[in-house]
């Protein structure tokens, strides 16, 4: 047996609005400069990944992205100093959520153990 958690939050309706995949996402976006390539790197389409930003943005509060003007070719994005902390309290958050899932396994594992050995003892 073997135990999986996956961190996501919720606006009001339900709507799961930030994960795993916009850390993910932040992340790679702070490597590559550049939402499109960002969004290349991580096989996903720029305009999944242009939604997943904005409804994150808009479910925080506050800008992660700011977009650069001017270059060659007028592309570029640079995360906000907000976006930086968030990525680190959101690591955080999920490290200290895992570890308690972990113990309470755990807990449940020896739980569903002694169901097993109430079986075999008939």
């Amino acid at each position: 047996m073997e135990l999986k958690v996956k961190i996501y939050l919720t606006d009001d309706d339900g709507e799961k609005f930030m994960g795993i995949g916009v850390i993910w996402l932040l992340e790679e976006i702070e490597k590559a400069g550049s939402l499109r390539k960002a969004a290349a790197n991580l096989k996903i389409s720029y305009t999944k990944s242009y939604s997943m930003l904005k409804k994150a943005e808009e479910n925080l509060s506050f800008p992660l992205v700011e977009r650069k003007k001017g270059g060659s070719n007028h592309e570029g994005i640079v995360l906000t100093d907000k976006a930086k902390e968030f990525i680190k309290h959101y690591w955080d958050f999920q490290n200290r959520a895992k570890e308690r899932v972990k113990e309470e396994y755990i807990n449940f594992g020896k739980e569903i153990a002694s169901l097993s050995e109430e079986e075999k003892n008939g």
